[in-house]
C-alpha cells in the first residue's frame, strides 16, 4: 500500500489516506462506506495495528473494484495538498555518518571530527518538516544549501529492547524519503563548536519528507534500493541502501536501549555519497532558488521539492 496524508484543497484539515491508482481515499470517509470509522490520522492509524492496515487494503481493493460505492472519499491527485505521511512523529531521529562515501566527503571538508564507531544520531524538529511538492524558501544568510536525499524507516509496532532475537521487519511499517537539506556553513561551524543540535538542519522546510509511506509488502530487498537525487532534471547522485554501515537492526538496537519507539516514530538511514559539498564544483551545485530537487527511491517513489527566495514560500 501507499498511504499519505493529505488536506483537500483550497482548504481541508490534514487526513489519512491511500493510493487507489491516481486518486488518493479519504480512509476514515471510506470506511464508513463499509463499517465502522477508522482513524483519521496516520499516527492513529499506526497504533490501531495491523488489523487497522489489513481493512485499509481491503477498502483500497474494494474501492478500485467499484469506485463508484467510494466516489465521495476520493480525489485527484492534483486537487490535494501533501503533508508528510506522519505529521506529527513522536520522534524523528536521523542517523549521522551511516554511508563511507558520504564519511570521506565530510572529512575532507572538515564537516565530522572523527568515524563513529557506533550508531549516531540527531533529532529532526516537526517544525522543519513538509511535504511533497512544498516550496522551500533558502534563507538570505544561507550560502550553502545542500541536498541529501535519504531513505525513512517507518515504525509501525511499539519497540521497546529490541534483540538479536529480534526481526526488524516485525517493528517496520514500511519506508519513505527524506530530502536533509543542509545548511553546510552552518554545519561546519556547529562541528567546530561540538554542538549536537543540529540547526544547520532544522530551519523550517529543511525536512521534506514523503510523498508516503511505501509498506514493506511492496519492497522486495530495502537493501537493494537506489537512492537517486536529480536537480532540474540533472541527476546528481545514485547510490544503493546496501552501501549503508548500520542496518535496520542495528538502529533499533542502539535506540531501543533507552527509549520506547512508537507507531509513527521515524528513523532516516543517513545521506550517501554524492552530495553537493563533496564535489570538485561545489559552488555551483549548491541549491538556488528556482531548482527543483527530486529525491526517489528509483522506480518506486519520487519527493518533489521547489526552492524559492524567501518572500515566495
Amino acid at each position: 500500500m501507499r498511504l499519505v496524508t493529505f488536506s483537500p484543497r483550497p482548504e481541508g484539515y490534514p487526513r489519512a489516506g491511500v493510493r487507489v491508482g491516481h486518486r488518493i481515499l479519504d480512509i476514515e470517509a471510506g470506511s464508513r462506506v463499509d463499517g465502522e470509522p477508522l482513524p483519521r490520522s496516520m499516527k492513529e492509524l499506526l497504533r490501531a495495528g495491523r488489523g487497522a492496515l489489513s481493512r485499509v487494503a481491503a477498502i483500497a481493493k474494494a474501492a478500485r473494484t467499484n469506485a463508484g460505492r467510494f466516489s465521495g472519499a476520493m480525489y485527484e491527485e492534483g486537487a490535494v495538498l501533501w503533508h508528510p505521511p506522519v505529521p506529527d512523529p513522536d520522534k524523528f531521529l536521523c542517523v549521522g555518518k551511516n554511508y563511507r562515501a558520504h564519511l570521506e566527503e565530510l572529512k575532507k571538508h572538515d564537516l565530522i571530527k572523527e568515524m563513529p564507531e557506533e550508531v549516531t544520531g540527531f533529532v529532526k524538529l516537526q517544525s522543519s518538516l513538509v511535504g511533497h511538492e512544498a516550496k522551500v524558501a533558502k534563507p538570505a544568510a544561507v550560502a550553502r544549501l545542500d541536498y541529501e536525499p535519504e531513505l525513512v524507516f517507518v515504525i509501525g509496532r511499539r519497540t521497546s529492547g529490541f534483540s538479536d532475537d529480534s526481526e526488524w521487519t516485525d517493528h517496520v511499517v514500511g519506508v519513505t524519503i527524506l530530502n536533509d537539506l543542509t545548511d553546510r556553513d552552518m554545519q561546519k561551524r556547529e562541528v567546530a563548536s561540538g554542538s549536537r543540535f543540529w540547526t544547520a538542519k532544522n530551519a523550517p522546510g529543511f525536512g521534506p519528507v514523503g510523498p508516503e509511506i511505501i509498506t514493506l509488502d511492496e519492497i522486495e530487498d530495502a537493501y537493494d534500493l537506489w537512492m537517486v537525487c536529480t536537480v532540474n532534471g540533472e541527476e546528481r547522485m545514485r547510490v544503493n541502501t546496501g552501501d549503508q554501515i548500520w542496518k535496520m537492526d542495528d538502529i533499533l538496537k542502539h535506540f531501543s536501549r533507552t527509549m520506547v519507539l512508537e507507531p509513527g516514530d521515524m528513523f532516516s538511514t543517513g545521506a550517501p555519497g554524492g552530495v553537493a559539498v563533496g564535489k570538485p564544483n561545489a559552488e555551483a551545485l549548491f541549491l538556488k532558488p528556482g531548482d527543483v530537487v527530486e529525491c526517489s527511491i528509483e522506480g518506486i517513489s519520487t519527493l518533489t521539492t521547489t526552492i524559492v527566495a524567501p518572500d515566495k514560500a
